[in-house]
């Protein structure tokens, strides 16, 4: 199992203060991310919806009551800058 999101704080605006499994912090502005699209993310162009994320304990991402959720490697990625899971295998087979 990968690091799992364990708190979200509400920072402003889009951006959200998240600590992950692992002990690392980061913050994420999910403007770019949420807003500007149809069907489920509708709902995210307005900031108090997007304020009315949670974390799921047992997948250990964020949810929002719409049912989107986010892959939490991609999360920790986005707030620490670490490298998504089996990015070195598939950098390794590329240069081979």
């Amino acid at each position: 199992m990968g690091t799992r999101v364990k708190r979200a704080r509400y920072v402003r605006g889009y951006v959200l203060e998240l600590e992950f499994s692992d002990g690392s912090c980061g913050r994420i502005n999910f403007r770019r991310w949420l807003t500007g699209r149809a069907g489920l993310f509708a709902a995210f162009e307005d900031v108090a919806f997007f304020r009315r994320v949670r974390v799921d304990d047992e997948s250990g991402t964020l949810m929002w009551p719409n049912g989107v959720d986010l892959c939490p490697d991609v999360l920790h990625h986005r707030a620490t800058g670490a490298a998504l899971p089996g990015a070195r295998r598939r950098q390794a087979t590329n240069t081979a």
